[in-house]
């Protein structure tokens, strides 16, 4: 993404993706991790995949930024390439850091995704140099390994499974709590403890993500709106726009020109 804002104020979402971007003019605020953060221009943004995070221009200019959603897949392949040999998925500590150097390498490495004209292998060159270099710069760690879940992470996984199964069902937190034979109380603290968003948040960026998808394959968006379980395409499009950042409209279109 390369876009202007002013006005518009980012709902409080995650991105299956690592999320590297950076602020081209002015500043933006936002909210990850329980702290509050502000990227000016020429800082870097680092975002773990299932980051929560909101945000918004930081005073009436408005902000400009690039932004560039990679897969953990990609990420671990480009950092095997860069070290010869595999290694666990970085952990991205601060979600904002001063590099202008780090912030150059982000910029050339998103006009060349986005220019048709950029030879594949000089795409993979930047990208595995940009990696390689973030995770450098940024005094990230590996993620950890897995553990034994506790019994409130293993509450929060139960009752995630069942949204990802259920996605386009009406599901109440009475549902949550029946399936994991806890409360309502304790299935609702556990989910947002583990996912830093209520269900119901959770739910509805899953469809924002289904519903995005079809879209992108030629989907209309009023039969995507009805098969994600939104209520018309108003209402999809209305939240659509607070999770992207821009419409259905606009986002079919950016697809299908690439």
């Amino acid at each position: 993404m390369h876009a202007h804002f002013e006005r518009h104020v980012y709902h409080r979402h995650s991105h299956e993706t690592y999320s590297f971007g950076v602020t081209e003019t002015g500043a933006q605020s936002f909210t990850c991790r329980g702290s509050a953060h502000t990227s000016a221009a020429g800082m870097v943004m680092a975002f773990n995949p299932d980051d929560p995070h909101d945000g918004h221009a930081a005073n009436a200019l408005g902000f400009t930024y690039r932004m560039i959603h990679i897969a953990p897949d990609l990420v671990a392949d480009a950092l095997q390439d860069a070290t010869g040999h595999r290694t666990g998925l970085p952990l991205f500590t601060a979600p904002v850091a001063a590099d202008p150097a780090l912030a150059t390498t982000l910029r050339a490495l998103h006009v060349a995704l986005l220019d048709p004209g950029t030879p594949a292998l000089r795409r993979d060159e930047l990208l595995t140099a940009t990696i390689a270099r973030i995770v450098h710069r940024t005094a990230t760690k590996p993620l950890p390994g897995p553990a034994e879940p506790s019994r409130s992470t293993a509450i929060a996984r139960h009752a995630r499974q069942l949204l990802h199964d259920r996605m386009t069902d009406d599901l109440s937190i009475d549902d949550l709590a029946r399936s994991t034979d806890t409360s309502r109380y304790t299935v609702y603290r556990a989910f947002q403890a583990e996912y830093g968003l209520p269900p119901s948040d959770y739910q509805r960026q899953l469809r924002l993500r289904r519903a995005r998808d079809l879209i992108a394959t030629g989907t209309p968006i009023s039969e995507a709106a009805n098969a994600t379980g939104f209520a018309d395409q108003s209402h999809l499009t209305r939240w659509f726009t607070r999770y992207f950042g821009l419409t259905p409209g606009a986002y079919r279109q950016a697809v299908t020109t690439e």
